[in-house]
């Protein structure tokens, strides 16, 4: 995986703002950025843990905030009830803000609900954008709230803290779907997603293809450089049906790049 590729995918990536979530929001572009940002990143570790390392140093390398507590996990006796992702502070106002910090990938799936946000699903239909949210709003903000968190933060004022969502977004639509979304929506969708047996009748010999590791989710497919041709990715990509799994394929015809999910349901 290309460190850089993998700070920029998350540097760009869309954040759904607040008329979508409900909640503040906090976008990566309110930082003040004037230099390549070098990072190691961690390795086996999640997606997410990978998105929370890049977030905290873009943070650090700002001139316009300071990082005062990340990773915090909150104590109940030798319990821990949950973790906060980020406390920073705004240089000039001073202003202290408890971020969320959340990297995700819904496929929109239009006969799952009546409501649309509740539509917004995660690829192998086990988590949702309505869920995260839920789960936002009544248990990881109301942690730092909670009796066991004064002792954690003595040093600042928890009353005077605000708080704010950083959901970063990439959206995948069905295929050939044709119904209009909330612009909001629109800016983070990335692809399509499709059935296996939809994928095989749209090949043709001069198509490549990679499936990249979940790791990579994110990162644009013309930063690849290893490519495969239809029969050799047909095995693969019907394994991960076999095991109800739904895969992110990179495509590559000319110069034209593109991605989509293969589902499985």
């Amino acid at each position: 995986m290309k460190t850089k590729s993998r700070i920029t995918s998350i540097v760009n990536s869309h954040s759904l703002n607040s008329s979508i979530a409900g909640i503040p929001t906090f976008s990566l572009s309110q930082l003040d950025l004037d230099t390549d940002l070098e990072v190691i990143l961690p390795a086996n570790v999640r997606l997410g843990h990978v998105a929370e390392r890049v977030v905290s140093e873009l943070i650090k390398s700002s001139t316009n905030y300071t990082l005062l507590y990340e990773n915090i996990q909150i104590l109940e006796g030798k319990k821990t009830i949950g973790e906060i992702d980020f406390i920073l502070q705004e240089l000039h106002t001073h202003e202290i803000t408890h971020v969320e910090l959340a990297y995700k990938f819904y496929l929109y799936d239009p006969a799952h609900s009546s409501k649309p946000i509740q539509n917004w699903i995660g690829p192998n239909r086990n988590d949702s954008l309505q869920e995260k949210l839920d789960k936002l709003e009544k248990k990881q903000f109301p942690l730092l709230y909670h009796h066991c968190a004064e002792s954690t933060f003595e040093d600042i004022d928890l009353a005077d803290v605000s708080q704010a969502l950083c959901l970063l977004v990439s959206l995948y639509i069905p295929y050939e779907c044709k119904k209009s979304f909330n612009p909001d929506y629109q800016k983070g969708i990335k692809g399509c997603y499709l059935d296996f047996e939809t994928f095989t009748t749209l090949e043709d010999s001069a198509t490549f293809y990679y499936v990249p590791t979940k790791k990579e989710w994110g990162i644009d497919p013309s930063e690849n450089e290893i490519w495969t041709e239809l029969p050799g990715i047909q095995q693969q990509i019907k394994a991960f049906m076999l095991e109800k799994q739904a895969p992110l394929v990179w495509q590559k015809k000319g110069n034209t790049y593109t991605q989509f999910f293969i589902v499985w349901w």
